[in-house]
């Protein structure tokens, strides 16, 4: 197997993948380290401990809504897919290991056996500071939110939310064992197109940020990761109660 820089850690998703496919018009062959989606009951449950019930509950409205928004508004992402000129499946070809779940031993054994010269995530679970620990190269992450004042779930959807709107983007940095927590390195902002919604913000905010993920990647492999400081405040946002996304529907016109 010909030795790749890049190890890009994913569950997958069609955003993720326009990623992918840009980077590697950038800098050739990706390895692909696809894990096992993470169980949404075990998820849910485990949010519920946190949140609440009520609180989960209602994010599960809004859950089954968005799922059922990107099945109904699908013309309106293909149409943006097109225009922005997305590739959102897997090539022909691309390498893929199968793993079950990045946050274990089975992501250090893969990484140490194709020696990359950095490990990119997107849409993974996270990962903690022993296994951070045993991976030999930086380890940089792409987040569809400006951190660290959108960190978690959603962030451009709540920028535009909250009235927000200048901070409607995204963020690459360096990963700590934080929910998006760790030291900025370049963040992308934009803004959302007409009839986009929460089913196409992810998406939208993937097409800006291309040049983010690749400059970064560049850095990494020319040993010039630089983090900045942003200024910006903290805090961890979920998936909105379906009661929180109707009032921003109707207050702000935010779906």
């Amino acid at each position: 197997m010909d030795r790749r820089p890049i190890v890009f850690v994913t569950e997958g998703g069609e955003h993720i993948w326009a990623i992918i496919n840009s980077l590697t018009d950038r800098f050739g062959p990706i390895s692909v380290v696809l894990e096992t989606p993470y169980s949404k009951r075990e998820l849910l449950v485990r949010r519920a401990r946190k949140l609440g019930r009520l609180s989960v509950i209602g994010q599960l409205g809004t859950m089954i809504l968005i799922r059922l928004g990107k099945s109904f508004f699908h013309g309106r992402i293909d149409q943006l897919i097109a225009q922005e000129n997305l590739e959102t499946e897997p090539r022909a070809g691309q390498e893929i290991v199968s793993i079950s779940s990045a946050n274990g031993p089975e992501l250090v054994e893969t990484v140490r056996r194709l020696e990359p010269a950095v490990v990119f995530l997107a849409g993974c679970r996270l990962l903690s500071a022993r296994i951070l620990a045993d991976i030999p190269c930086p380890v940089i992450n792409y987040h569809s939110g400006i951190n660290p004042k959108y960190r978690g779930m959603n962030g451009g959807y709540w920028a535009l939310a909250t009235g927000d709107t200048g901070n409607f983007g995204s963020t690459v940095h360096l990963v700590d064992a934080g929910v998006d927590t760790g030291a900025v390195l370049y963040q992308s902002r934009g803004m959302p197109g007409k009839g986009d919604t929460i089913a196409s913000y992810a998406m939208r905010q993937a097409a800006f940020s291309r040049d983010i993920c690749a400059r970064a990647v560049e850095d990494a492999l020319n040993g010039t990761l630089a983090p900045i400081d942003t200024g910006l405040p903290s805090r961890q946002w979920y998936h909105p109660t379906v009661w929180q996304y109707l009032w921003s529907g109707i207050r702000r016109d935010v779906w």
